[in-house]
């Protein structure tokens, strides 16, 4: 985990790791948890909000193995419910970008028992195409869950582990923003969540091994600093 800020008491933190086990160990502090995962997960969340979107959550897939623990079937429950309360269907967005819908759920059972069990209608499974996926359906007003190999079980791992709000990021334009913008506003959104519960910003690249993640990740980590974060 790199540390952008010392963690004296009163003070801001921002820090930067990776992977599901340094979102679980962030969780665990106390931080807000930002997902950085640009090809595709948060790119995926970012077109889904700017498209209208209430919430976006995020699941690990069936398959996944992580050295730390994860939930897909309570986040699948979860963001059922957060559905059936705004009276709103739930889309699922999943893995494999290309192929039927038939084999995107052939990987996600163990989030879709917790969406059944939730009584949420969905209607469609889509494929996690990032920006492109606001083509692919009306997101007005629905609760989005993101079922991926990697940024999905980064988002599963730092909620499981009781992470105050957890919330992506991208550096990648969609179909409304475009330069810094979705940077930019990926800052300001980790921002006014940390100081609505009064904590730090973890920013979690969703895969060490991806160097575009972690180089997305540091951007956005600059912009919070920018934007004063870390002032006293």
């Amino acid at each position: 985990m790199e540390r952008l800020s010392n963690n004296r008491e009163g003070l801001h933190t921002l820090n930067i790791t990776s992977n599901a086990s340094g979102a679980a160990q962030a969780a665990r502090k106390g931080d807000v948890i930002v997902i950085v995962d640009i090809i595709d997960m948060s790119t995926t969340a970012e077109a889904a909000l700017d498209a209208g979107a209430i919430e976006i959550f995020g699941a690990s897939s069936d398959k996944v193995s992580v050295p730390v623990t994860v939930n897909p079937e309570k986040i699948g429950y979860f963001a059922g419910k957060k559905a059936v309360k705004h009276n709103t269907e739930l889309i699922i967005v999943t893995e494999p970008r290309l192929g039927t819908e038939e084999e995107r759920l052939d990987n996600i059972q163990q989030a879709m028992a917790g969406v059944k069990r939730s009584g949420a209608k969905f209607a469609k499974v889509l494929p996690n195409v990032g920006s492109q996926v606001a083509d692919l359906a009306d997101f007005k007003d629905k609760v989005v869950l993101i079922i991926t190999d990697s940024g999905g079980a980064a988002f599963d791992a730092a909620y499981t582990h009781g992470a105050p709000q957890v919330t992506t990021g991208t550096i990648v334009r969609t179909g409304i923003k475009k330069g810094i913008k979705p940077a930019k506003d990926s800052a300001k959104r980790a921002i006014a969540l940390a100081e609505k519960y009064n904590t730090g910003i973890t920013l979690v690249a969703a895969s060490s091994n991806s160097y575009e993640d972690v180089l997305a990740a540091e951007h956005i980590a600059k912009l919070i600093i920018e934007e004063g974060f870390l002032q006293v």
